[in-house]
């Protein structure tokens, strides 16, 4: 399952996106640290080509991929040192597959700012420094004992304090490492620390209504800059906390209604999950029997072999072949019996690369 973790300043919205996504209800309130232990919440990943999947097989469940979201308090400057408590819930987000920064990007006078005016690059600034110096804290650890192992001979200590001591001097500098260009050998060695400055960075724009269904404002264009001018592996989402807290409170089956009378494509929900599937190089693939249709998240290039592990690691161990057919052959051809007869289901082995929206049946062997 996809994890994602909600960090940003007090009062730039982030508690109200997560209150909408989930439904779960967190604190929210125009006063900074309101978030006291962290929340988290499961959604269901919106794809209406499982809906269809359901109407042609008629199994008795469908589950459709999640989505956890885990929110931590609102950070602030020195939160590293544990201003504002935000630094005792990083651990929190730490095995989390890519962060979600939420920025303010409207102005509003009746919402504080934490530093009284609206500003998403120096706010990005804020907590890209927190995070730098808490990843220093869990390296200045590690690196130590890599050096001292290193000091009696030990050759695999020696190259894991290197990687170490090239991570220790940028987040010294309050730099995050997605600034560094390491080997994969180094981003190996630097894995086991789950250190939070090496993770993908989804940007949560909050912005007016007009902007989200308008053009861009400023205060995003800005933020966007800021990111390609440093190279930054991140993607940028816009949304309105206060259109989707309008958005839980209605029925599903309004929800589409009211976003078209706006002028909005999709939910932020939707813009999100999206965002992060394409950051992570992540994708959908189905399986469809009587008793169950579902949903699962791979990545993008895993083989047949690697496909089948998410649902089990017998299935990935025993592996024999995979029966396949695209998602439109199967809706086109009415189902598994329809694609047989119309000679489309292929049986695929441990070399294949799963495609986006392949339907699939695992024969194993353990």
């Amino acid at each position: 399952m996809l994890s994602l973790g909600i960090v940003g300043l007090p009062n730039v919205g982030k508690s109200s996106l997560f209150n909408a996504l989930t439904s779960a209800k967190a604190e929210a309130a125009n006063y900074p640290f309101c978030t006291i232990d962290p929340n988290i919440g499961v959604v269901n990943v919106p794809d209406p080509r499982l809906d269809r999947l359901a109407e042609i097989v008629l199994p008795q469940r469908t589950l459709p991929a999640g989505v956890q979201f885990v929110d931590i308090a609102g950070l602030v400057k020195g939160a590293s040192k544990g201003e504002g408590r935000g630094n005792a819930f990083l651990s929190n987000i730490r095995e989390t597959d890519a962060i979600v920064h939420v920025v303010r990007c409207f102005e509003d006078h009746d919402v504080t700012h934490v530093d009284g005016s609206v500003d998403p690059v120096r706010d990005r600034e804020t907590i890209e420094f927190e995070l730098a110096l808490a990843d220093l804290s869990s390296v200045e650890k590690r690196l130590e004992k890599a050096k001292r192992t290193a000091r009696i001979g030990d050759k695999a200590a020696a190259v894991e304090a290197a990687a170490l001591q090239k991570a220790n001097d940028q987040l010294a500098e309050g730099r995050a490492l997605w600034h560094v260009p390491l080997t994969p050998e180094e981003r190996g060695l630097l894995q086991p620390l789950a250190l939070l400055t090496l993770k993908p960075i989804l940007y949560a724009a909050n912005v007016t209504d007009a902007e989200l269904s308008g053009p861009e404002g400023p205060h995003v264009t800005a933020l966007r800059a800021a990111i390609e001018r440093d190279h930054e592996p991140a993607e940028v989402v816009t949304f309105s906390a206060k259109i989707e807290m309008e958005l839980a409170e209605l029925p599903a089956e309004e929800r589409g209604e009211f976003l078209t009378h706006l002028g909005i494509e999709s939910a932020g929900l939707d813009r999100l999950i999206r965002g992060g599937y394409h950051l992570l190089g992540l994708q959908t693939y189905f399986t469809a029997g009587e008793k169950e249709v579902r949903a699962w998240t791979i990545h993008r290039g895993d083989t047949a072999p690697q496909a089948a592990g998410v649902i089990h690691s017998d299935f990935e161990r025993g592996f024999i072949r995979a029966e396949t057919v695209s998602y439109d052959d199967f809706v086109r051809t009415g189902g598994w019996k329809g694609a047989k007869d119309a000679g489309v289901v292929r049986s695929e082995g441990k070399e294949y690369v799963v495609q986006d929206g392949d339907v699939l049946l695992f024969r194993f062997n353990v």
